[in-house]
């Protein structure tokens, strides 16, 4: 543990910084704790732990905008997305572990590739296509599950489903992303640490950085271009994918 320490502490510093600037986080902290020597799932759990007091934080940070999407209440989102939170949770668990190694390399290449494309997406389909709400909620709580069980890029596909059947801008749908992948993932670590599934040495040292990072990052949003931030955690995610399934 010792020896790993300044690895993740420069990982949690990274990832808080990306959560506050453009997302991506989980590409760094998952990762950092796999070099660590955690097995893959523990190193997802741990990292969910530790990434959520950032997560929590952005949404305090924005009560004040809290609304539904295209005429649906948070109070029918959130349930639904607190009950797929703890199904995709439940289903990491009873995952074996070698399983899930062989599924990562493809979840982090989903992730890589809806951070890549996912606005672009969203700003093309916004208005343009509609579907009923059902199918939005249908959607939705297939998301928190996968947001549950691994959760990269959610915020995005998320927000590209709302596209679908809201044409409001995409800013104002950010108070109820957060919320959201809020509630997934704090219904996740519950979970996580209720089941003792949560290396907490690592995890404290994580979480320490993740809040130095978070508070840096949103300082340093206010002076980079918002391109190149984008360009550094695709490239990032993308040497991230191409190592797990080298791996």
């Amino acid at each position: 543990m010792i020896e790993h320490v300044p690895l993740l502490i420069g990982a949690g510093l990274l990832a808080g910084a990306m959560n506050a600037i453009a997302g991506g986080g989980s590409f760094v902290t998952f990762p950092a704790l796999v070099f660590a020597g955690l097995p893959p799932v523990l190193a997802n759990t741990t990292s969910t732990v530790a990434l959520l007091p950032g997560t929590l934080a952005s949404s305090w940070a924005y009560r004040a905008g809290m609304t539904g999407i295209g005429g649906l209440s948070l109070r029918t989102l959130l349930p639904i997305t607190l009950v797929g939170g703890l199904i995709g949770a439940l289903l990491l668990l009873f995952t074996p572990g070698r399983t899930f190694d062989a599924v990562v390399p493809w979840l982090l290449l989903l992730a890589t590739l809806v951070f890549a494309g996912g606005r672009e997406a969203m700003h093309a389909l916004s208005g343009k296509l509609h579907i009923g709400k059902a199918p939005v909620l249908i959607v939705q709580f297939l998301i928190a599950i996968y947001g549950g069980y691994f959760g990269g890029a959610v915020g995005l596909m998320m927000m590209a489903i709302w596209s679908l059947f809201d044409a409001a801008d995409l800013k104002s749908m950010a108070p109820a992303r957060t919320l959201l992948v809020s509630a997934a993932n704090a219904m996740a670590a519950v979970c996580f640490v209720l089941a003792g599934a949560v290396r907490w040495p690592e995890m404290l040292t994580m979480l320490l950085s993740v809040i130095a990072g978070g508070y840096l990052g949103a300082r340093a949003a206010q002076f980079l271009p918002p391109k190149m931030i984008r360009g550094a955690v695709l490239v990032l995610s993308a040497g991230v994918t191409v190592y797990f399934f080298r791996r």
